[in-house]
């Protein structure tokens, strides 16, 4: 077997070599390599090999499982083999006591505790009792509010987004309180899954300050996106915020990679499907969510959006693993790249912000929005046969005047989403005065009955 020491008199032009490269050289045996490595860059490689070995035989091989929240985890055991490696670098630098990678994992500083993440959950909670209250503790039947929750009306008493609040009534806090509001319990419970594990898993690698600002740009975002694309419905939910923060894990791990899965001529073939595995995850992560913003009262706008969002300042913020420790020194046209793409990241949320913002202040309510067949995106009615729990038009915001005749309602002047006006007899005697919320409740399906255009034109 070829010694460092013989590979280092060789008389081999040294080459710049990728970290993938590093590893098929040392991994071979062969004594014809004509490979040459220096003996300090091979040791420190070693010692990253070694970490990953003992951490493998102490935890187990689970490289990749559970999706995202795997694949981060993996990444932040990452950094730590990479800690210990450059320890080991600096103390035979300087002749201090070699410290086992045992020993260096239980003498390490404790890792970060996501107090921004608990905080956040708890405030999600009382939130979430606030809703039922302002409900009259009451939830709404599942063919009115399918996650277990409170009627619509609570919910933009609680702080809900709603576009006509926002613009003609100049409550823009309206873009910040649904990010701690849930739709019900289905809905918080999900979310706080999600948040518990991404949410605590990205704070403890990076700290609450870069937590925050994943969480609330592309929450605030989102919001700003689904008030101009969906005017018309009312909604809340952490979504936004929780996407935000699944861009940035995703934003870390693509700029990671290489790091993650080292491959090495005895495990190619496993590495490839863990490849493949983890992006299987990574979409169903997302596309589960998805599902989740075709309900009532949750939107898949604010869910992309904020996934955008987080992108673009995950590629901002997020600083990547060096590799350079390994000799390998990225050219100066890939650091150009690399300066390009984080400035970009950064100037396409800020632009993305003031003018999304211009463009929601400057709504005409009058109108439908800037892509009324966008509604399907968030909403798929549901059960597809006749007699449906939700639908995706507007008949839940249509108006009406009453008239009566002695002590009971008689007919209805119904103005429908596209503002034609029909005029509802209804049986003599039916409804009493006292029957006027229960008139007002069947408004909706008056209008998916009389009404010719069911939507907002």
């Amino acid at each position: 077997m070829t010694t460092a020491s013989s590979r280092a008199d060789s008389s081999e032009p040294p080459r710049t070599y990728s970290l993938q490269d590093l590893i098929h050289v040392l991994s071979q045996e062969s004594t014809t390599s004509a490979h040459f490595v220096d003996p300090e860059l091979e040791r420190r490689v070693l010692d990253f090999r070694l970490a990953q070995q003992k951490r493998r035989q102490k935890y187990g091989d689970s490289q990749v499982t559970g999706g995202i929240f795997g694949l981060y985890h993996h990444l932040a055991q990452t950094r730590m083999d990479l800690e210990w490696a450059q320890d080991a670098a600096w103390r035979r630098q300087h002749q201090a006591p070699y410290l086992a990678w045992s020993d260096y994992v239980e003498a390490r500083p404790q890792v970060v505790r996501p107090y921004f993440t608990w905080a956040l959950i708890a405030v999600c909670a009382i939130m979430m009792v606030v809703e039922f209250g302002l409900n009259d503790w009451n939830v709404e039947p599942l063919s009115v509010n399918p996650l277990i929750g409170p009627s619509a009306e609570a919910l933009v008493r609680a702080g809900a987004r709603e576009t006509s609040k926002i613009v003609v009534e100049g409550q823009w806090f309206r873009l910040f309180t649904p990010l701690v509001l849930h739709a019900g319990l289905i809905h918080y419970v999900v979310n706080m899954a999600a948040l518990w594990f991404i949410g605590g898993a990205f704070e403890e690698s990076h700290g609450a300050l870069y937590t925050v600002l994943l969480f609330l740009i592309p929450g605030v975002g989102g919001n700003i996106l689904s008030a101009i694309f969906l005017p018309q419905y009312v909604s809340v939910g952490a979504s936004g915020g929780i996407f935000g923060l699944i861009g940035g894990c995703v934003a870390d791990i693509t700029m990671n990679w290489p790091l993650l899965f080292i491959t090495t001529e005895q495990n190619d073939e496993i590495s490839k499907r863990q490849h493949v595995r983890a992006l299987i995850w990574l979409v169903v992560d997302i596309v589960v969510n998805a599902l989740i913003g075709f309900t009532p009262y949750v939107d898949n706008f604010s869910h992309l959006g904020g996934l955008v969002y987080g992108l673009a300042c995950g590629w901002s913020i997020i600083e990547p693993l060096k590799v350079n420790f390994f000799g390998v020194d990225a050219s100066k046209m890939k650091q150009t790249q690399r300066l390009i793409v984080r400035f970009l990241g950064l100037i396409v949320s800020l632009v993305m912000i003031i003018v999304t913002t211009g463009l929601l202040a400057n709504m005409d309510m009058e109108q439908a929005g800037p892509c009324p067949g966008c509604r399907y995106i968030s909403c798929i009615p549901f059960p597809f046969g006749e007699d449906k729990w939700w639908y995706c038009d507007d008949c839940d915001r249509v108006t009406a005047d009453l008239y009566r005749e002695d002590e009971f309602y008689s007919r209805i002047s119904l103005e429908c989403p596209n503002n034609e006006v029909e005029i509802i007899q209804l049986p003599e005697g039916q409804f009493s005065l006292e029957d006027k919320n229960s008139l007002s409740r069947k408004l909706p399906s008056y209008c998916r009955q009389y009404c010719a255009d069911r939507y907002q034109s």
